[in-house]
């Protein structure tokens, strides 16, 4: 009888754990854009998931971007799934808007390209510009100089990449380091400690590109705040003799 009720005791408190417990947050219902920001000529759901959708009858004067409503992130792992056909896209992520009656943002990209060049990359909407590029792990210092090490081949992570169809992407980011990941592969890794440029929180988005027509559809959006990193403690000083 004891051990019967210890079980049941167990099977309780486990249960209350699994549904207390804090995991990824779903940013996309399947359904509408509730709890998203962006121009309904542009942005819609289709057949389940995020589109964006631009026209050759009427072009798009900037780049425009889909505004997550949910609060600033910092330290988080974003999970979510992409396809685009033709142009360019990518993920804003702690970044700021400068037009919120035009949809326009600022700030760090992981990026997104139909062609072999982009995808992967750390990217600085309208400001830095491109900071890693694919197969680069890039550290700026607090002064803003910039050095780069090559641990992988552009061309050949770009095999990892699906063209017209889905793909994983992963978005990293713990203090200054930042890490894009497409379908298992690390694409870019960059370290930000610039005191004047870098940002530290901002908001997430999801952009179409002003150019060509182009499609970019998102889904399983999963967003997982993270800790920072602790600070390792400073060594004691050394008693003088």
């Amino acid at each position: 009888m004891f051990r019967t009720s210890l079980i049941a005791c167990l099977g309780i408190l486990l249960t209350a754990s699994a549904v207390g417990a804090k995991g990824p947050q779903e940013l996309f219902n399947g359904k509408d854009l509730t709890g998203w920001d962006g121009d309904p000529a542009v942005w819609s759901v289709k057949d389940g998931v995020i589109t964006g959708q631009t026209k050759a009858e009427s072009p798009l004067k900037n780049n425009e971007f889909l505004i997550w409503k949910g609060g600033d992130v910092k330290d988080f792992k974003l999970t979510l799934q992409y396809k685009i056909k033709g142009g360019n896209s990518g993920v804003q992520y702690r970044s700021k808007v400068l037009d919120p009656k035009k949809w326009i943002v600022a700030g760090y990209q992981a990026d997104i390209d139909a062609g072999p060049t982009y995808s992967g990359i750390l990217y600085e909407e309208r400001e830095r510009g491109i900071l890693a590029k694919r197969g680069e792990k890039v550290t700026i210092d607090r002064n803003g100089k910039k050095t780069a090490e090559v641990f992988g081949d552009a061309a050949e992570l770009q095999k990892a990449i699906h063209t017209d169809d889905w793909n994983d992407y992963v978005i990293e980011v713990r203090g200054a380091n930042m890490k894009h990941t497409i379908n298992g592969k690390l694409m870019s890794e960059t370290t930000d400690r610039d005191q004047k440029e870098r940002d530290k929180a901002g908001v997430l988005a999801l952009q179409v590109h002003a150019g060509p027509p182009m499609t970019i559809q998102f889904r399983n959006i999963r967003l997982e705040t993270l800790e920072a990193k602790p600070k390792k403690p400073r060594a004691e000083k050394k008693k003088a003799a």
